[in-house]
C-alpha cells in the first residue's frame, strides 16, 4: 500500500481505487472529491466518488483521519485511531453490532497514522443526535442487548486471547490531563456547575488514579467494552442505535458500559423513567446469552458508582470553549446536562462515601 495520505484532500483516484480493491474486487475509481469536512478530535470529511466499475462500491464514504494541524502528533499517540481502525478490520465482522460498513481501513502501528473510509450514514438513511435529543427507550433495550453480546462473548478469557489480544486494560493514570480540565473549569467556570459535579471534580483531582481504579472494578467480568457510549457516539438507524467512535475501546466491566451508556445516551426524563427496567433488561440479556448472574442490587450500586465517571467524561465540555461553534455548544451542554442529573439523581457522590472514597 502507498503512503495514508495526510489529509482528505490528498486523497486521488489511483490511491482510492488500491485502498477499495480488498472489499471490492474489480473496482475501478475515475475520480474523488471532497463534499464536506469537520474537525472534531480527528479530521472528518465526506467523499463523492465517481466510477468507471463500482464493484459494489459506495457513491459516497466517510473518511476518518488524523487532523494536518498542530495536534496531530498527539492525537496520534492516544492510539485511538489505531484501536479504532483494529475494531473495523478484526472484530465488526465478528459481532451482530450495527457499526458503520467499513470499506477501507488502513493504519501504520510505527506512526499512529490511520484511515478510515466508512459507510456515509446520512445516505444510509441513518441519523446523528443533534445532542439533546436521546436514545429512545425502546431501541435502547435492544442497544443493551448487543452491548450484552459484546460483553458476554469476550468474558471468556480463552475467546479473548483468540480474538481481541490486542485491547488493552484502560490506563493507570490519565497523565493529568482530566484533573487539568476539570480544575480549569472550577476556577474559570464554577458559577455554571452545579456543587454534585465540583464535589465529585474535586475528588477526581485529588485522587484521580483511585478513581480510575474504582471505576476499572465491579461485580461483572473483564471483558471488551465500547467506553465511550454516549449520545454522540451513537447512531439511529430507522429505530436501531448504531456505535460510533471505538477508539476508547478497552478491557472492563461490561455493566460500567451498559451503565454509561444509560446515564449519556439516553435524556434525563427517559433515563429516570426507565433505567431500572432497563438495567433489569441487561441482566437479564446476560443471563439469556449464558453468563453469570449478576443480583440486581449489586448492579444498582455499581451504576451509581459508575455514574460519577461522567464528570471526568465532561472534562473538556466544562471548559466552555469560546471558540465552540454553536452546534457543538449544544452538545457540549447536552453532554454536560446529562451527566449533572445523573450525578444527582444516582447520588453518586454518596455511592462513593459507602465505599469510603
Amino acid at each position: 500500500m502507498t503512503p495514508i495520505p495526510a489529509s482528505a484532500d490528498a486523497i486521488d483516484a489511483a490511491w482510492l481505487q488500491q485502498a477499495l480493491a480488498p472489499r471490492h474486487p474489480g473496482v475501478r475509481v475515475r475520480a474523488v472529491r471532497v463534499t464536506a469536512r469537520q474537525q472534531w478530535t480527528n479530521a472528518h470529511a465526506w467523499l463523492a466518488v465517481d466510477y468507471h466499475e463500482p464493484a459494489g462500491a459506495p457513491p459516497t464514504l466517510f473518511c476518518k483521519l488524523l487532523p494536518a494541524d498542530a495536534r496531530r502528533a498527539a492525537i496520534a499517540a492516544t492510539c485511538m485511531g489505531l484501536r479504532e481502525a483494529l475494531f473495523y478490520q478484526r472484530l465488526a465482522p465478528l459481532l451482530p453490532l450495527r457499526v458503520p460498513q467499513p470499506h477501507a481501513v488502513v493504519a501504520d502501528p510505527a506512526s499512529g497514522e490511520f484511515l478510515m473510509l466508512l459507510e456515509d450514514l446520512v445516505t444510509s438513511g441513518c441519523s446523528v443526535s443533534d445532542g439533546p435529543t436521546g436514545i429512545a427507550p425502546a431501541a435502547a433495550a435492544r442497544a443493551l442487548e448487543d452491548l450484552a453480546a459484546l460483553h458476554v462473548r469476550f468474558e471468556e478469557p480463552a475467546r479473548r486471547a483468540q480474538e481481541a489480544d490486542w485491547v488493552a486494560a484502560p490506563p493507570a493514570s490519565d497523565n493529568g490531563y482530566g484533573a487539568a480540565m476539570l480544575r480549569y473549569g472550577l476556577e474559570h467556570h464554577r458559577e455554571r456547575l452545579s456543587a454534585r459535579f465540583a464535589g465529585i471534580a474535586e475528588l477526581y483531582i485529588a485522587q484521580g488514579p483511585a478513581l480510575l481504579r474504582l471505576w476499572a472494578e465491579g461485580p461483572a467480568p473483564l471483558t471488551v467494552i465500547h467506553g465511550d457510549a454516549h449520545i454522540g457516539n451513537l447512531f439511529d438507524d430507522h429505530g436501531r442505535t448504531g456505535f460510533l467512535d471505538w477508539g476508547m475501546m478497552q478491557l472492563g466491566r461490561g455493566l460500567r458500559d451498559a451503565s454509561y451508556f444509560l446515564t449519556m445516551a439516553l435524556a434525563p426524563a427517559d433515563r429516570r423513567a426507565n433505567e431500572r427496567a432497563l438495567l433489569r433488561h441487561y441482566l437479564a440479556a446476560r443471563e439469556t446469552l449464558g453468563a453469570a448472574r449478576i443480583g440486581f442490587d449489586e448492579a444498582w450500586l455499581a451504576h451509581r458508582l459508575y455514574a460519577s465517571y461522567a464528570v471526568l467524561a465532561c472534562c473538556q465540555v466544562v471548559t466552555f470553549p469560546p471558540d465552540a461553534t454553536p452546534k457543538r455548544r449544544v452538545f457540549a451542554e447536552s453532554l454536560l446536562a446529562r451527566a449533572e442529573a445523573a450525578i444527582a439523581d444516582l447520588e453518586a457522590r454518596e455511592a462513593l462515601r459507602e465505599l469510603a472514597v
